[in-house]
């Protein structure tokens, strides 16, 4: 891993995983289901500065959001590992165009968006093309869950060998305990960095 104090800010971006309105707004899928967390709600108002302060610096803004393909009913279709652990999941939700798959209000627009079948968001993704295209190469990453999309993400740069930085407080699990792991174990895949210091760092780099 590389010194993230020597960044060029211009070549970076902010990533976020699934901080979207159905996992996160009271109104959506999993608001109405009963699933939250005060870890989860609470991410969006650490990193929106993280994002102002960043492309004040004339780096990027990436959202990555899970998305659930509707067949020609509508129907999402659900892998059936899904269907068992979220049965509550139906029709509309995590639809691209809909409420619910849209980035929270707090961190909305983003740069680009990019639209993630699966747990890592540069699996069967355009989000590796718009890296190369926009001539980015270091990723400042945070968003839900730590264990999934979080941690897949970042294996996933790893091997693409792009350099990253993991928001330790700007990501979330369910469960505090299955976060503070996830963090032990990518200790030598990514850099870490409280939400705080992140915003100090980048404010004080020329």
């Amino acid at each position: 891993m590389s010194d993230w104090k020597s960044w060029d800010l211009t070549r970076t971006a902010l990533l976020t995983i699934d901080l979207q309105n159905d996992f996160l707004h009271p109104e959506g899928a999993y608001g109405r289901a009963g699933q939250s967390s005060e870890n989860i709600l609470s991410l969006p108002q650490r990193i929106a500065p993280i994002a102002k302060a960043l492309r004040a610096k004339g780096g990027h803004y990436i959202s990555a959001q899970f998305t659930l393909v509707p067949d020609a009913s509508g129907e999402p279709l659900v892998s059936p590992h899904l269907k068992k652990l979220r049965p509550f999941l139906g029709k509309g939700d995590f639809a691209p165009g809909k409420f619910g798959h849209d980035l929270v209000d707090e961190l909305a627009p983003a740069d680009y968006v990019v639209e993630k079948v699966a747990y890592s968001a540069l699996y069967q993704t355009r989000l590796e093309y718009i890296l190369k295209a926009a001539g980015i190469d270091t990723l400042i990453v945070g968003g839900i869950v730590t264990n999934g999309g979080v941690a897949s993400t970042l294996r996933d740069a790893h091997l693409r060998n792009f350099e990253t930085l993991m928001l330790t407080d700007g990501c979330a699990a369910f469960r505090q305990e299955v976060h503070d792991a996830t963090l032990l174990s990518l200790a030598t895949v990514t850099e870490q960095m409280s939400c705080a210091d992140t915003l100090a760092w980048l404010e004080s780099t020329a």
